[in-house]
């Protein structure tokens, strides 16, 4: 699985006008099942961003986790994070997971990081989504089990 986290101040994503979820200080995650993904991936993913010290502690030292802030997370379902761009101009996407498998591991991740403790929200799979989000920092980082 590939995620692209963003650390925030607020977060949200709406589809056709009508807002699917919403965040305040906390985590933008951007997440991808890529073929052959499982759920222990999602696991370790969900795992590994819940501890990642990336939030500011007295000292102003990014030494602080999601779950040590007691910050939420968005989770919006990106295939194009799957996007081959070796060849040409018009990336591929052949290596993302199969929809209904990709769906399936969008909602087990969320689920998983639920079960830490972390407020949840989440976009609409396969939907055409407008996400905004204030960067904090800013701080991006690309993970992939």
């Amino acid at each position: 699985m590939r995620a692209l986290v963003q650390r925030v101040s607020e977060a949200r994503v709406s589809v056709a006008g009508r807002m699917t979820g919403e965040i305040g200080a906390g985590l933008m995650i951007l997440v991808c099942a890529i073929q052959g993904d499982t759920d222990a991936q999602a696991d370790q993913l969900a795992a590994k961003i819940a501890k990642l010290r990336i939030f500011k502690d007295e000292a102003g030292k990014m030494n602080r986790s999601l779950l040590d802030t007691g910050g939420a997370a968005l989770v919006v379902s990106q295939f194009t994070l799957a996007a081959d761009t070796s060849r040409g101009n018009r990336p591929g996407f052949s290596t993302a997971a199969a929809p209904e498998e990709g769906e399936r591991l969008y909602h087990y991740f969320s689920g998983r990081l639920r079960a830490l403790g972390i407020e949840v929200g989440n976009g609409e799979f396969g939907a055409d989504m407008d996400v905004r989000l204030v960067n904090q920092g800013p701080v991006t980082i690309w993970l992939e089990t």
